[in-house]
């Protein structure tokens, strides 16, 4: 078949039509998650920076270098007032409010005000010792003792205790657990035998006294001092009469969760809003706030919600719109800083089998032919993309280890670019033939090949996205076709794709990718998420070296994976699109507020005035 071949012009015109068509339709909205959106993020960050005022260039592109990660305070805090908060979503939270069994992000953001891990990190995502707990490890680096704070009290009063954290390993290691979360446990002695039902208690799990605990590791992994514990525990004075397998749809967790954070839950307007009231007997000392009230706030209204004063602040905003607000938005301030997130597109090539824990790769998959995935990845220009949508807020994903990992990102893997001639070539030789001269690529086997492209809804971009992919696919001859002939809804996608639907073949997904490099959690062959479900004996060989005791030396696992990192652009269960800046607008009237990862100080954040400061 005749090659065919985009220019970058008449792709940017493509695209300018595209973005068009969308506002005529009337767009869509938008969102986030732990998977995550591909159009938001969760906010993170490093380093404070001073502060800076994002300009466009002369081009009419941002730079995420242009935004500082701490807020400047306008003035002195008064005593007391409420800060409105939104969570930017074009659809409800899902309400699953507690550490072991959510699993999108905006029910983390609901959580993040009332519940807290025990150790605190610094912005390199290490351990400290300034969190509600204190550490200690021994020489061998795989013996911690835990010593939580005498301070460190849930919402009703009562401590927490070293059993807490003991009852939510027994919860995550239970045969009937209907969570994610195991692969944050797998490494501790004595759970395999635990989940089994071969031991009633979890042997490398020791209750020293009532606020101490010992967890003991079957060896040494670089990953336990970069957040790599599960330190998140469970009122087991609460939860211990309800069967695991009814936890998460229990009341506890979906109408009366607690936590020991600074806030409590007040009321709950499911999948809506939240209201909290400051805690008292918070570990670090009352909140300056007396409350919080959290709503959900339409991707499409939050520029309106932040000049009304409507909300001071959201969790992050939509990047392709702040060009448009970035000079008329003066009521609020944008802190900014390169997101621990990626979008991309993933190929089915398997099933997970739930009886088992693993994911099972299938030969036959209509998407195992490696070359019909690089021709794909070949096809599509994300750089385009990245500032023709976002104006340099996204830019182009190489490797799955993303640039926030400076350590280990590695910059020199060549990956497949946008070149569509390429890609015809690769079609052309791995024998996808035009058979009947429409223009249109027939399988191995001579017969119709249509890929069924998941993607979700979102902010305004949504739409146009997904189309230019598709028609970026079909300039190379291959018919790919919208699940449903639409967007999906974030919590239907993600259901979908994790049921292994098997009409789906591709999917547009997002990462939040966590604070440690360890990717056995996204990619390992036991990984729920493992959404592709690609497995092969090398990949298990890295990310179990990666993880290992030999990779505490930090030169070694650099190694590992930049290994990882060729083989997965070598093998291409997966290809990044795009990396992404993280927004975070705050009103004039909030004093004390960072996106920094070290900072935890919702306790401190005040308002200079009752009423949010209006835009001009």
């Amino acid at each position: 078949m005749e090659k065919a071949s985009f220019s970058k012009w008449y792709l940017a015109l493509m695209l300018v039509l595209l973005v068009v068509l969308a506002a005529c339709n009337g767009g869509s909205e938008e969102q986030t998650g732990e998977p995550e959106d591909t159009e938001s993020s969760e906010e993170e960050s490093g380093e404070g920076e001073e502060e800076a005022e994002a300009e466009a260039a002369d081009d009419g592109l941002y730079s995420i270098e242009d935004f500082s990660v701490d807020k400047t305070n306008a003035g002195e805090a008064i005593e007391g007032g409420t800060l409105n908060y939104g969570l930017v979503s074009d659809t409800v939270f899902e309400g699953v409010l507690n550490m072991a069994f959510y699993e999108g992000d905006p029910d983390f953001q609901v959580m993040k005000f009332f519940e807290e891990s025990l150790l605190g990190i610094d912005n390199n995502f290490n351990y400290t010792q300034d969190g509600a707990a204190t550490w200690e490890v021994d020489e061998a680096g795989t013996t911690f003792t835990i010593t939580i704070g005498d301070n460190v009290n849930w919402h009703d009063g009562e401590p927490v205790k070293a059993e807490d954290l003991e009852f939510a390993y027994e919860v995550i290691g239970d045969p009937e657990y209907t969570g994610v979360r195991y692969y944050a446990v797998e490494n501790v002695v004595g759970i395999d035998e635990y989940t089994a039902g071969e031991a009633e208690k979890i042997s490398g799990v020791e209750v020293v006294d009532e606020k101490t605990i010992k967890l003991t590791f079957k060896e040494p992994n670089p990953s336990l001092l970069a957040s790599g514990i599960w330190d998140s525990p469970m009122p087991k004075h609460i939860f211990q009469d309800i069967p695991v397998a009814e936890m998460a749809e229990s009341d506890e967790v979906r109408k009366n969760p607690i936590g020991f954070g600074p806030f409590v839950v007040d009321t709950i307007v499911p999948g809506e809003s939240v209201t909290y009231t400051a805690f008292e007997d918070y570990w670090q000392g009352t909140p300056k706030l007396d409350g919080i009230t959290l709503k959900v706030i339409a991707p499409q209204t939050v520029a309106q919600a932040l000049e009304t004063g409507e909300v001071d602040m959201v969790d992050a905003f939509p990047a392709d719109q702040y060009p448009d607000v970035a000079e008329t938005l003066n009521n609020v301030e944008f802190l900014g800083q390169t997101d621990l997130a990626y979008t991309y597109i993933g190929f089915k090539l398997g099933h997970y089998d739930a009886e088992a824990g693993e994911n099972v790769t299938d030969p036959d998959a209509k998407m195992a032919d490696v070359n019909l995935r690089r021709a794909m990845w070949h096809a599509v220009d994300n750089d385009a993309l990245g500032e023709q949508f976002y104006k340099g807020l996204r830019w182009a994903g190489t490797t799955l280890i993303v640039p926030s990992f400076p350590d280990y990102h590695d910059s020199t893997i060549e990956v497949p670019t946008y070149d569509p001639d390429e890609a015809n070539k690769i079609l052309d030789e791995a024998g996808y033939e035009d058979v009947d001269g429409d223009g249109v690529r027939e399988d191995l086997n001579g017969e119709e090949l249509v890929i069924n492209f998941a993607s979700m809804s979102g902010g305004d971009t949504a739409e146009p996205i997904a189309q230019y992919y598709m028609q970026a696919w079909a300039q190379v001859g291959l018919n790919v076709q919208l699940v449903d002939g639409g967007l999906l809804e974030f919590n239907s996608f993600y259901d979908r794709v994790e049921a292994d639907d098997p009409g789906i073949d591709i999917y547009q997904g997002a990462w939040g990718t966590g604070s440690d490099v360890d990717q056995n959690g996204l990619y390992g062959r036991t990984a729920a998420y493992n959404y592709s479900r690609y497995t092969s004996e090398k990949n298990d060989e890295l990310l179990a070296a990666g993880a290992s005791e030999d990779s505490m030396d930090i030169e070694y696992r650099k190694d590992v994976y930049k290994e990882w990192q060729q083989l997965m652009v070598d093998d291409i269960p997966v290809f990044p699109t795009l990396y992404r800046a993280v927004l975070v607008p705050a009103n004039e009237r909030v004093t004390d507020f960072s996106i920094q990862w070290s900072w935890n100080g919702w306790h401190e954040i005040g308002l200079t005035q009752e009423e949010p400061v209006l835009a001009e």
